[in-house]
């Protein structure tokens, strides 16, 4: 949403869009529901035109959605690295469902963007999705040149939102979290233990993705120095995908948007706040099991 000030650059947020929930209470960051905000009614509309229908209840837009069982059992797990995901490619092959669609959510993840791009006037989209094999694919598509933002966080607090994620990483407003599911999010909620290997994994998986990459072609970016320095941040970002740092605000919700995904997006203010809320929330014991888990890899990152 800070990228998204930029008059060159847009975000709709999570393209995967696979977690809507109950997609008629769905609220926009506009606070409008979703299949009532007249900025997705346009893209429907366009979309339709296009032959690629977008319903909020099966948006098709996640590799994930494929119709196959036996394709999703093979997509479940995490990028392993190049030999085992040759194999994953190999066994998906095997799977005449998963050729055919895999093809058709490519395509619609190209009219997605496009129209998007089409009805905003800009030239730059940033896809807040954050699954390791969804960038994968998207990559295979020549249409698409990719940039990859890596957001590197202390463990410890990734994994508080794993545990309760309606309190640690959804709107300020209680009445507005879980719009279409559940407000307390019960059925997200992981154990420490669970959160750990969740977080531990998911940069694995980000390791082995860039290794795919160019140097040029991807930048980290640490939360708390966002937090702390956000326009030095947001300066080295500008510079990463050559747009002009001034025309960036830390205002960044003067201008409605029409974000998917974090609950976030249906906070009113624009502060950029410093959250280490784990340092009191999390028990001696929750940190005993991080560490087991996932405490080498996270000093590795630079947090002690």
């Amino acid at each position: 949403m800070l990228l998204s000030s930029h008059p060159e650059v847009f975000t709709a947020g999570e393209l995967k869009a696979n977690s809507l929930g109950n997609a008629d209470d769905y609220l926009c960051s506009c606070k409008r529901r979703i299949n009532e905000c007249p900025f997705w009614i346009c893209i429907r509309s366009e979309m339709n035109s296009r032959g690629f229908p977008l319903d909020f209840k099966n948006p098709r837009t996640d590799f994930m959605s494929v119709s196959s069982r036996y394709a999703r059992w093979l997509l479940k797990p995490l990028h392993r690295g190049y030999c085992v995901e040759n194999l994953r490619e190999c066994a998906l092959f095997l799977s005449p469902i998963w050729r055919k669609e895999e093809k058709m959510i490519r395509r619609k993840n190209i009219e997605l963007i496009q129209c998007l791009l089409d009805l905003s006037g800009k030239r730059i989209i940033v896809d807040s999705s954050k699954i390791g094999l969804r960038l994968k694919y998207l990559q295979k598509i020549d249409e698409l040149d990719i940039y990859v933002l890596r957001l590197i966080r202390d463990g410890r607090s990734v994994a508080l939102t794993y545990m309760d994620p309606a309190r640690f990483a959804d709107a300020m407003d209680p009445a507005l979290r879980g719009v279409g599911t559940d407000s307390q999010r019960l059925s997200e909620r992981l154990s420490m233990k669970e959160a750990a290997y969740e977080w531990k994994r998911s940069n694995e998986e980000a390791d082995c993705i860039l290794r795919q990459f160019n140097s040029n072609r991807w930048m980290e970016v640490r939360y708390e120095e966002l937090c702390r320095s956000p326009n030095i941040v947001l300066a080295e970002l500008a510079k990463f995908i050559e747009v002009d740092a001034r025309k960036i605000s830390l205002n960044f919700r003067s201008n409605e948007t029409h974000v998917i995904g974090n609950g976030m997006r249906l906070d009113d203010h624009s502060d950029i706040r410093f959250d280490e809320r784990w340092k009191n929330q999390l028990t001696a014991a929750d940190l005993n099991t991080f560490d087991a888990i996932a405490g080498r890899l996270n000093r590795r990152l630079g947090y002690q």
